[in-house]
This record gives structure tokens, C-alpha cells and sequence, in this order.
């Protein structure tokens, strides 16, 4: 049975989110990824293959042990059924746009972070819906909610290849002819997206401010506890595997810093705006900036001690 919640129906909550503003949002994401694919180069690809232990446990850590054990710690705590499903999901997705960044603020290997970010984002094409679909259905107050709302794994395909993989690939292709013009358009790009990104993230939670003011509560503590437990299994991961110093620090990165803004774009395209999804990845949006940024400045500041 799921955690009681002051008899609250959770999952009758739907999130405002207008026709308008899911555009927006995946605009914001297109562009993000855009962004990210300007940094990417053939060399990157090459730098994993020639080092296919870091590849097997970032790629380990991120796709098959996160969604993994985000079902096993699903199944003990048995949060409410729309919670459970926004784990599930944030955990499917990929590792988020700002994990390159905090890598190279914690003095990790930022060359192996954007490495692995490449190839995260263009094996989650497969991946995301295959993990969704797959751990969801595993679990009944999950499987539940999939069956009413008759989610199609290709329509969920389609999506994330729109979002995700038309832009890598423009991007990778502007760098790859227009080297130096790919730094230029990323050097202003990359700020404006992500403020734009947080901004929609904002208007939504203003738009919902009394549902969101009269059930943060109920997911503040899930996201904060599922966040330190995603940056543990990277962590540990790369710890067993007997990685050195900078590459676990980017494992963590990694696994821990998730695209809850692919989340919510699925929420809102698939799920029409599910309360506790919508709720639960909201928060995990913010929240890991802030626990990203935290764990970079600690790591950062103890390595130049």
C-alpha cells in the first residue's frame, strides 16, 4: 500500500500547464541540447572507446543500476503511485545538461564528463522509454497509471529523438564543419538556455503556486533523499570499479545530476500533467542544481586544500 497521505488524491492533481508553455518548454530543451552538442566532437566518441572500462561503468551506473535500484527503493518505501512513477522517470532519463560543468568545478575530468554526456544522450534514446516502460510495468501502482494512460513506447521514442537527437545531431554538425563558430554561438547560447530552461521551470510553479505550497512537502524530503541516493550509486559505482580520483568525482556527476526537464516534458506530453510526477520532477529540477552545486564547491575547495 502506498504511504498515506492525509488522504489526499495526489494523483487527481493536475499541474497547469497550457499548450503554449509545453512548446516553450520544448524549445528550451531542444535548444539546451543544441548547446551541448557544440562542445561534442568525434574525439569524444573515440576517447570512451579507447577507454571502454570508464564507458561500461558510466553507462552501468547511469542506465542500468540508477533505474534499477530506483525500483528496488520504490518497492521498499512504496511512496504514493505518481511519486513512485516520477522516480522511475527522472531516473530513466539522462544525465542532466550541467553535469560538465560542476565535473570541472569539483577538479573532475571534465573531458570525460562531456564524453560521457554524448553518449549517455544518444544511447537514451533507446534507453529512457526502454527503462520507463520496463520497471514501471514491474511495479502494480505503476503499471497501473501506464495502462490508463495508454503510453505507446514509440510515441515515447519519437519525442525524445525530436527533443534529444535532431539537436545533438545539428550541433555536432555546425562543430564538426564550423569549429570556431560553434564556440562563438555556444559561448552566448549556453547561459541564456539554461536561465530560460529555470525561468519555465518558475513560471510553472507560479501558475501552481497553491498546489505546489500544499504539497511540496509531500515530495521535499523523496527528491532531496533520491538525489544523495542517485549521487551514491555513481559514487560507489566508480569507487568499485576502482577508478581514480577525477573520474569518480564525474561518475557521480554523472549519475546524480538527472534531465528532470526531459521529465517534465514527458509528464506534460504523455502523462497530462500528472500531479505527483509533475510535483516530484519539478523539485528534482531545482533541487539537484542546488545539490550539484554543493557537492562541485566541496569537492572543488578540498582538492585545492
Amino acid at each position: 500500500m502506498p504511504l498515506n497521505i492525509n488522504n489526499t488524491q495526489i494523483d487527481d492533481i493536475k499541474i497547469n500547464f497550457d499548450t503554449e508553455a509545453l512548446w516553450m518548454l520544448n524549445l528550451a530543451l531542444a535548444i539546451i541540447m543544441f548547446g551541448i552538442a557544440l562542445d561534442i566532437k568525434v574525439d569524444d566518441f573515440k576517447r570512451l572507446i579507447n577507454n571502454p572500462k570508464i564507458l561500461f561503468v558510466g553507462l552501468l551506473s547511469q542506465f542500468i543500476l540508477l533505474p534499477f535500484l530506483t525500483f528496488v527503493l520504490v518497492y521498499i518505501i512504496k511512496p504514493y503511485p505518481s511519486f513512485a512513477l516520477g522516480m522511475m522517470l527522472v531516473a530513466a532519463c539522462p544525465g542532466g545538461n550541467v553535469s560538465n560543468f560542476y565535473s570541472k568545478m569539483a577538479n573532475g575530468n571534465a573531458a570525460l564528463s562531456v564524453s560521457l554526456t554524448a553518449c549517455a544522450t544518444i544511447i537514451c534514446l533507446i534507453m529512457t522509454p526502454l527503462n520507463l516502460e520496463l520497471w514501471a510495468s514491474l511495479y502494480k501502482p505503476t503499471n497501473l497509471i501506464l495502462k490508463n494512460v495508454s503510453l505507446n513506447p514509440f510515441d515515447l521514442f519519437k519525442l525524445v529523438l525530436l527533443i534529444l537527437g535532431i539537436p545533438i545531431v545539428l550541433g555536432m554538425f555546425v562543430n564538426y564543419f564550423h569549429p570556431k563558430m560553434a564556440k562563438k554561438i555556444n559561448t552566448l547560447l549556453r547561459p541564456f538556455s539554461i536561465f530560460f530552461f529555470l525561468l519555465l521551470i518558475v513560471i510553472a510553479l507560479y501558475d501552481n503556486a497553491d498546489i505546489f505550497n500544499n504539497h511540496i512537502h509531500h515530495v521535499f524530503f523523496l527528491v532531496i533523499f533520491h538525489n544523495i541516493y542517485a549521487f551514491g550509486i555513481g559514487y560507489i559505482t566508480a569507487k568499485l570499479f576502482k577508478l581514480n580520483k577525477k573520474d569518480y568525482k564525474t561518475i557521480t556527476f554523472e549519475t546524480g545530476i538527472q534531465n528532470s526537464g526531459l521529465g517534465l516534458l514527458l509528464i506534460f506530453s504523455f502523462f497530462d500533467g500528472l500531479g505527483g510526477m509533475a510535483l516530484l520532477a519539478a523539485f528534482w529540477g531545482i533541487w539537484d542544481i542546488f545539490s550539484g552545486m554543493t557537492l562541485a564547491t566541496y569537492w572543488g575547495r578540498k582538492n585545492n586544500k
